[in-house]
């Protein structure tokens, strides 16, 4: 199945700003090449945040909740993930930001790369893993080829139990969990990746770290 997927990405994230159309995926049907793709149903009763969706920051005093629906092997995603890194580092303090699971269907190990995080979270190492996946996801992603023994080794660069980690990356309660937050950005009306919410609202991605730092300051100072 061709991929209808244009992936727009600036190659000076920082200093040159977002294309307008960065991120702007549309789901696809499962391709059938091993991606799972979105092959659930959306949440009944659907929340941008739950009490267990994964936390970047956690202040001891949240004045705004920023939710970022991400994919792994998304590029736009890989584009904002130094702007977010930038933005926590800053807003950590007054800003939570939490990311929860969108793998597309057009990606081969979008599904599995979430999967992955899961399972180090198990070990209490998410948030490491998440960032390996970003910062090394040109290395793995847009291939056809299936990347378990890629991730499996991040997973012991992490120092992680490798038998616990195996074990819960094939554990469907671990698919459950990453399931969860697709049934929940379904429901509210996810159609691609990346995708913000801040403060339960979604937000057209900005096109700029500067813009997005303005966009917080305007709700901070609101």
């Amino acid at each position: 199945m061709k991929r209808l997927h244009k992936h727009l990405i600036v190659a000076a994230v920082l200093v040159a700003g977002f294309a307008a159309a960065l991120g702007s995926y549309l789901l696809l049907a499962p391709d059938g090449r091993g991606s799972k793709g979105l092959d659930v149903q959306p949440a009944p009763e659907a929340m941008p945040v739950r009490e267990s969706s994964h936390r970047l920051t956690t202040p001891e005093k949240s004045e705004l909740t920023i939710v970022e629906f991400l994919d792994f092997e998304c590029e736009s995603c890989g584009a904002y993930y130094p702007v977010v890194e930038k933005l926590r580092g800053e807003y950590g303090d007054r800003v939570t930001f939490v990311a929860r699971y969108f793998p597309m269907p057009g990606h081969r190990n979008g599904e599995l790369a979430a999967r992955t995080a899961e399972a180090a979270a198990r070990q209490g190492k998410f948030e490491e893993m998440y960032a390996k996946l970003f910062t090394t996801q040109k290395q793995w992603g847009e291939s056809q080829d299936w990347k378990q023994g890629v991730f499996r080794g991040y997973a012991a660069q992490l120092g992680l139990d490798m038998d616990q980690f195996d074990a819960a990356l094939a554990d469907p309660e671990v698919a459950g969990r990453v399931q969860d937050d697709q049934r929940d950005g379904l429901a509210l009306g996810v159609q691609g990746t990346p995708t913000f919410f801040v403060d339960g609202e979604r937000i057209t991605n900005p096109e700029s770290y500067e813009a997005f730092k303005a966009l917080i300051d305007a709700r901070l100072d609101g």
